[in-house]
């Protein structure tokens, strides 16, 4: 007897979980390979096993009509896995194929990936595969799923936290421009913040930890872009925000004491106001709130390191100076304050009510 490993069981169901279809395909008898399937949840009600022998008799058409309904192969040539594979592909889906073999080799080769034994493995296998398992561990595969989705996932947080950062200033610039009121922010200010407020926190992004259902969603279609619906419209509206908030703060100072108080006013609220804004990106669902940012420890250093950076500017003379920018006092703080926690109250409004993942939820 060849038990299954304890881990496979918990692997298999995260497959299921995940919308993978788990296939076994063996050399062993049919009886002997259902009794492991099933042992492992591969096999569920509907699923069905076929030979080697019995694959033979199907004509092309008919076997990836039937494809899916087959969890268990027994008793298969090397030319069967090959067909296996492609009668997968056919239907548009992403294959990934293991094997330690010489013969599973032109299977490694054909799948979308190749996952070779690096123990058992010979080197044929490893050399047309297109990942090597260093412990011959099929958990291991499904680990590897789970962690591209994390980082596929923050790749977008990090997108979405520059776009809508940028559309920001580019909507606060546009607007005062069409009205004609004035210059909210100097090419220095624009340039600091680029360099500094946005680039620390959206590295800090990429490290963010797997969200909890990440592996209780379906694949992602492999044929469509990042730039979905969904996406577009939260870095749409996110921009918007981003840069109505300085654009009110900058009016306020405006009219109090003139331009210089509003820049100033504007360049604060924009900085902060960001730098609160990349908390709702852990999640497009679950409120920031309920988010512990100690799970990512190098993004609170970076947005510590950041307004450390941007309270430099605005309270050391020289260096507010240089930037052009006056002293505020303790209500044009508050007011700087209290607008730059807007965004956690905006996108916290937009979640509860599900309008930040509307788009999602239309299969975009």
């Amino acid at each position: 007897i060849d038990p299954a490993r304890p881990e496979d069981i918990d692997a298999v169901a995260k497959c299921r979980t995940a919308g993978v279809k788990p296939v076994m395909i063996t050399g062993d008898h049919k009886g002997t390979a259902m009794a492991i399937a099933r042992e492992i949840g591969i096999v569920r009600e509907g699923d069905t096993a076929i030979t080697g022998a019995e694959l033979e008799k199907l004509s092309e058409e008919e076997f990836r009509e039937n494809v899916a309904s087959y969890s268990v192969y027994a008793r298969v040539a090397p030319e069967h896995k090959v067909r296996i594979v492609k009668a997968w592909q056919s239907h548009s889906e992403v294959v990934a194929m293991t094997g330690d073999g010489v013969n599973d080799a032109p299977a490694l080769k054909q799948a979308d990936i190749g996952a070779a034994m690096g123990i058992v493995g010979t080197d044929v296998a490893k050399g047309a595969a297109d990942m090597v398992l260093t412990d011959d561990n099929f958990a291991t595969i499904v680990s590897a799923v789970e962690e591209g989705r994390r980082i596929y996932d923050n790749i977008l947080k990090a997108i979405t936290f520059l776009l809508s950062t940028n559309i920001g200033e580019i909507f606060l610039l546009l607007v005062t421009s069409v009205f004609n009121l004035g210059i909210p922010l100097l090419p220095i200010h624009i340039l600091w913040v680029n360099l500094v407020t946005d680039s620390l926190p959206a590295l800090a992004l990429s490290i963010d930890p797997a969200e909890p259902n990440i592996m209780n969603r379906n694949p992602r279609n492999s044929k469509k872009g990042f730039m979905t619906n969904g996406m577009i419209w939260r870095v749409v509206y996110m921009g918007i925000m981003i840069g109505a908030i300085p654009l009110v703060a900058f009016i306020a100072g405006l009219r109090e004491q003139g331009v210089e108080l509003g820049q100033t006013m504007a360049f604060a609220t924009l900085m902060f106001a960001q730098l609160v804004h990349v908390r709702n990106l852990h999640s497009n669902t679950r409120s920031s709130l309920a988010i512990s940012p100690f799970k990512n420890l190098p993004l609170v250093g970076a947005i510590l390191v950041s307004a450390g950076l941007a309270l430099v500017v605005l309270l050391i003379p020289p260096v507010r100076d240089a930037f052009s920018l006056v002293e505020l006092d303790g209500k044009h703080w508050l007011i700087v304050g209290l607008m730059s926690l807007l965004p956690i109250l905006v996108v916290d409004i937009f979640k509860l009510l599900r309008i930040n993942t509307a788009r999602d939820e239309r299969n975009d």
